[in-house]
């Protein structure tokens, strides 16, 4: 007979906590999070693309430390606009006006939406403090995040995580943010809340669009991750 799992979706994660805008990892590491704004590279020349190519270049070959960047594209939640469509719907006089705007509105909600065709793109920059770069594999840095877990390491020290983490990862935040906006990006980094509200919406991708995270973050006294069922 098959032993019962004691064993919670939050135990699978290598997350250990989020706290003073860093996210702990359970082998004893950090990272913290930039969300950068985006170039619209074709509509660039062909001088201005170039001149975005180098300075992009540029940027990647001034690190010293390794970093990792994700471009995340989701169904945006439009009821908000939706609404405001109808309010402006209500207050129309005009006969013709307003089948106009019924026309728009359902061309939005059944065209768009239901075809899954409203997507928003993010772009995320993740610096990592405390990794370890092995001379076999160029994105062994990105396998040491998740290497504690799977040697069982025990209980980290959060506080003495954060204090170490805070002072290596400050200057390099600085010196992100600073090359960004040299070839017109802006960088900012995302705070605690902001963390939460990014990994509860990834590892609850259905929940998170009817549930959303309001109030306090501190406020929550249950696990934000839930089992994902096939």
């Amino acid at each position: 007979m098959a032993s019962k799992i004691l064993a919670t979706t939050q135990e699978h994660l290598d997350i250990a906590d989020i706290k003073d805008n860093i996210v702990v990892l359970k082998n004893g590491g950090a990272v913290i999070v930039l969300e950068t704004t985006a170039i619209n590279f074709d509509l660039l020349s062909l001088r201005e693309q170039d001149a975005a190519i180098a300075a992009f270049s540029s940027l990647l070959n001034s690190l010293s430390f390794p970093i990792q960047i994700t471009m995340r594209s989701k169904r945006m939640d439009i009821s908000d606009y939706l609404e405001k469509v109808k309010e402006v719907e209500a207050k129309q006089s005009s006969s013709k006006i307003k089948e106009q705007i019924v026309a728009y509105r359902t061309f939005i909600k059944d065209e768009l939406v239901t075809k899954g065709e409203v997507l928003d793109k993010k772009f995320y920059v993740s610096v990592p403090y405390k990794t370890f770069l092995p001379s076999s594999t160029p994105f062994g840095w990105i396998e040491s995040l998740i290497e504690g877990k799977k040697k069982g390491q025990g209980k980290i020290n959060v506080d003495k995580i954060l204090q170490e983490a805070k002072a290596d990862l400050a200057p390099k935040i600085d010196f992100m943010i600073k090359e960004f906006s040299r070839i017109g990006i802006k960088a900012l980094q995302l705070n605690t809340a902001e963390l939460i509200k990014l990994f509860y919406e990834i590892y609850n991708s259905e929940t998170s669009q009817t549930q959303k995270i309001r109030g306090d973050i501190n406020e929550y006294t249950s696990a934000l991750v839930e089992p994902k069922i096939a």
